[in-house]
């Protein structure tokens, strides 16, 4: 094996940073023998996650395994390698009238990735995450055997892989159901809340439109406390926006070229992104047509928009809590954080449907997405958030962790009992780890 230089290498919040060998593949059989002669690796798709889930000494890096396999057009399946993206994904499909039934706020996400995080969207509450809309993967496990795993084949191990977090072996190709559409459009309807009681009661009276979420403004008080938007959506039909296609219109976003001072993201710079987004509601409840970019990837127009946060880094702390606890523990929780005087630069509420596998991050109820640039103090902060989180019997996102405890880890993933046995059984030399396993205790026995 070649003896490859050490790289630094962190993801999208450019925090933890590590020094670490990429190793990349083009072939099954060169995956196979990469996995064979490597000791302890974790694989990695285009660095969208924002913790330590995929860095490592040596890590798999999995985007040059991106050949489409099959599209049945008339069935709605598609089959590719796990390291194709989802752009690549939607270039392709978007076209033929077909779109992703679930999707990240990016389009930058391996295929292997949103498998393995079982990322959600906008529209969890009625269609779950991604992992649902797998039908079939093909794993390699760690000991080089290779695995059809599926809800009728091998379906503990299925389950499992979706929200592992490449912790059961390498996900080589994955056959996913797709979902039609008619226009390249949504319409959107945005509506401004007065405070967090209006804006959940928003979230139940529109429970069964497609898409929903919400922004909200944790500098608010008082009788204020917790005011927002909320935008839902639905996709347009044909016809219903005039000369409007399935064309994909190609735009030119606005590049970060550099890591901006970490002086900018401070309060002011926080009321003055508020206000912009003030602006949408000031003329009451509207309704507007943005296409799917717009719609699921705005950030994705700000090519390198981490670097807003500078070289320290951020973190995105994102929860969920059961939905009997949501109102008053949302309350509890947005009042810790204004105590503090830490706040978030961004805030996004999301609601959630049920869990799937035993590693998968959504709870039926509401989830909270947090922006905190890296300064004195965070850490103590989370830590106590934490506690609140878990003593409401909430959970924290792994694709998005970066600190937390062991306990923390088990009290909100409590059947990880099942991962475990899972984990001994496919990976007893726990070969498929990370920086994020070892600290949570996600092994199949002690180092």
């Amino acid at each position: 094996m070649e003896n490859l230089p050490e790289l630094l290498v962190a993801n999208w919040n450019n925090y933890p940073r590590i020094n670490a060998r990429l190793w990349e593949f083009r072939t099954e059989n060169q995956a196979v023998k990469l996995l064979d002669s490597l000791s302890r690796c974790i694989p990695r798709g285009l660095g969208r996650s924002y913790g330590d889930c995929s860095l490592e000494k040596n890590i798999i890096s999995t985007p040059d395994f991106k050949r489409f396999i099959a599209l049945d057009q008339k069935q709605e399946i598609l089959e590719c390698e796990a390291g194709i993206s989802l752009d690549q994904i939607l270039r392709t499909i978007i076209p033929r009238g077909l779109f992703l039934p679930v999707t990240p706020g990016t389009r930058h996400v391996t295929l292997g990735g949103a498998i393995a995080s079982d990322v959600h969207g906008k529209n969890h509450h009625l269609h779950g995450a991604f992992g649902r809309h797998v039908l079939s993967l093909l794993l390699l496990t760690p000991g080089g055997e290779v695995i059809d795993c599926s809800r009728e084949k091998n379906a503990e191990i299925f389950y499992a892989v979706c929200g592992g977090m490449g912790l059961l072996g390498l996900i080589l190709s994955a056959r996913i159901r797709l979902m039609p559409i008619q226009s390249t459009y949504i319409s959107q309807l945005t509506i401004p809340a007065e405070n967090l009681d209006h804006l959940m009661d928003l979230f139940e009276t529109h429970e069964q439109s497609t898409y929903s979420v919400a922004w909200l403004d944790l500098l608010s008080r008082g009788r204020n406390f917790g005011h927002g938007l909320f935008m839902l959506g639905e996709h347009c039909l044909s016809g219903e926006i005039t000369s409007k296609d399935l064309r994909r219109r190609e735009k030119f976003g606005i590049n970060i070229p550099f890591f901006m001072p970490g002086w900018i993201m401070n309060e002011h710079g926080l009321r003055a992104f508020n206000n912009l987004y003030h602006l949408r509601g000031k003329s009451g409840p509207g309704r507007s047509f943005p296409d799917l970019d717009d719609f699921f990837y705005p950030l994705d127009k700000v090519h390198n928009w981490n670097r807003f946060y500078g070289r320290k880094g951020f973190l995105q702390y994102q929860f969920v809590l059961p939905k009997e606890h949501s109102r008053l523990g949302l309350e509890k929780i947005q009042a810790h954080i204004q105590a503090s005087g830490i706040l978030p630069f961004l805030a996004v509420l999301k609601l959630l449907g049920p869990q799937a596998g035993p590693l998968s991050f959504p709870l039926q109820g509401y989830t909270l997405a947090l922006d905190f640039p890296i300064k004195p103090g965070l850490s103590a902060m989370l830590s106590a958030l934490d506690r609140l989180v878990h003593n409401l019997g909430g959970r924290i996102y792994l694709a998005k962790d970066a600190r937390m405890s062991k306990l923390d880890f088990r009290r909100g993933y409590p059947e990880i009992s099942r991962f475990l046995e899972l984990k001994n059984k496919l990976d007893p030399k726990n070969k498929m780890a990370s920086l994020q396993s070892k600290r949570l205790g996600l092994c199949a026995k002690p180092y």
